[in-house]
């Protein structure tokens, strides 16, 4: 089930909005910018509806912050009629809007219109080459660039590191990461997954020792910095 964030102060929309769409979506409410941001580093959604006007930090300055991580879909619902303000907020990086009072069918079609372009996103553009701060994953070669120095990886290597790509804000497990890259039940064998993940950090340094790239995540586990 696709995962809608809601960040959205007034209390009664919000949780007409979660009623409405509860059967299609799953819904996480908020009801401030710093307490949506706080969802969005932790969790993974699917597309968000954000209020212009929030406690904290504002729509625009929310919209700016997830741009920096994230080209999720982003739905602007806003009291505001003037088409100038309006265009900043698109040209800023919003993927729709709808005013105040909304029409729900409207805004039901508006989600999946969103969420269709989302996934018709061709494969070839996300298949060959994953960059990331200074570096570049070749995933044709399981090769890391910076500039023009390559280092080879390992499959399992390369697997690793193009998951956390693909989940940078999710934190995994030793046994996580085990099932998911080697397909098999975990019986505690931490040490072939904790050889893998030095060895791909080691090899990260060589082309790059200023910027982190996996985070300890202590008592958990490992993430993308």
């Amino acid at each position: 089930m696709k995962k809608i964030l809601v960040i959205e102060d007034n209390n009664e929309l919000n949780e007409m909005l979660a009623t409405i769409l509860a059967d299609d979506y799953h819904v996480q409410p908020a009801y401030s910018g710093t307490e949506g941001l706080l969802y969005f580093q932790q969790d993974e959604f699917d597309l968000v509806l954000l209020d212009r006007m929030l406690p904290g930090k504002d729509g625009g300055e929310v919209l700016a912050e997830i741009r920096k991580h994230s080209q999720i879909p982003v739905i602007f619902l806003t009291a505001l009629t003037d088409q100038q303000e309006i265009s900043q907020l698109l040209l800023a990086g919003a993927n729709d809007y709808l005013t105040k009072p909304f029409n729900i069918d409207e805004l039901k079609a508006r989600i999946i219109v969103q969420l269709r372009n989302q996934a018709a996103v061709p494969v070839e553009e996300t298949e060959t080459s994953h960059c990331y701060k200074n570096l570049t994953l070749l995933p044709d070669t399981f090769e890391l660039k910076k500039d023009e120095t390559v280092v080879a990886l390992k499959k399992k290597e390369f697997e690793i590191f193009t998951l956390l790509l693909n989940h940078p804000k999710k934190v995994y497990t030793k046994e996580m990461l085990y099932e998911e890259i080697w397909g098999e039940a975990y019986y505690g064998d931490e040490n072939t997954i904790n050889v893998h993940i030095s060895n791909l950090r080691k090899k990260i340094k060589q082309l790059d020792d200023a910027e982190p790239y996996i985070a300890t995540v202590w008592g958990i586990g490992v993430k993308l910095a």
